[in-house]
């Protein structure tokens, strides 16, 4: 389902533990780290679709989060050509995403990567909230800046002066531990550079 400019209705999960730090996942097979999110269906508002996308790729249900807020209004990324499928190049430019922020009201053993058959990570940790962008892929940084920014503004002002964080000097520091889930029979371990997300840029 596109819009009339071609980008893809979308949404973006930033989850906030207790100590304002946030869920970051690791993707399968890679080590490309990033938020949850994944498209809106058909009939589907945009709250909807976040609660499906975590239970899908978090494993946690509506009674384990609350909602703190939302982006106003849709922010847009491209996706560079050779990560669209062939069949799409022309029509397809990018996703349009609604961002919201979430507090974790349950414990992190609620958590489960392997919710569905079909997991989008293998592993996650908790994060500083200014997360190091060098990390995220390229084309998605803008739009990660723009989330976190925005919706900055539910947090304790005494956050702000990380607004700018961009190497991960901070996270080699105090490095929260890595959970990863169990290996996925017949799956690779994972290894290499941070690789292309999957279709549609999702």
């Amino acid at each position: 389902m596109l819009d009339r400019e071609g980008f893809r209705p979308n949404v973006g999960i930033v989850l906030l533990n207790s100590r304002n730090q946030v869920f970051w996942g690791k993707r399968l097979r890679t080590h490309s780290w990033q938020f949850p999110q994944g498209g809106i269906k058909h009939g589907e508002s945009p709250e909807q679709a976040m609660f499906r996308e975590l239970h899908e790729e978090v494993g946690l249900l509506p009674d384990h989060v609350q909602v703190i807020g939302r982006t106003r209004d849709w922010l847009r990324y491209e996706v560079p050509d050779h990560f669209i499928r062939k069949d799409a190049r022309g029509h397809y430019r990018g996703q349009k995403q609604i961002w919201f922020l979430l507090r974790l009201l349950g414990r992190d053993s609620d958590m489960n990567l392997r919710a569905t058959d079909h997991p989008e990570f293998d592993a996650w940790r908790w994060n500083d909230y200014w997360v190091p962008l060098e990390v995220v892929i390229e084309f998605k940084r803008g739009v990660y800046e723009m989330a976190l920014t925005e919706l900055s503004r539910y947090l304790p002002r005494v956050q702000m002066h990380n607004r700018y964080l961009r190497s991960g000097l901070r996270s080699q520091r105090h490095d929260p531990a890595v959970v990863r889930a169990p290996n996925p029979a017949g799956a690779a371990p994972a290894e290499g550079a941070t690789s292309a997300p999957g279709s549609y840029g999702e």
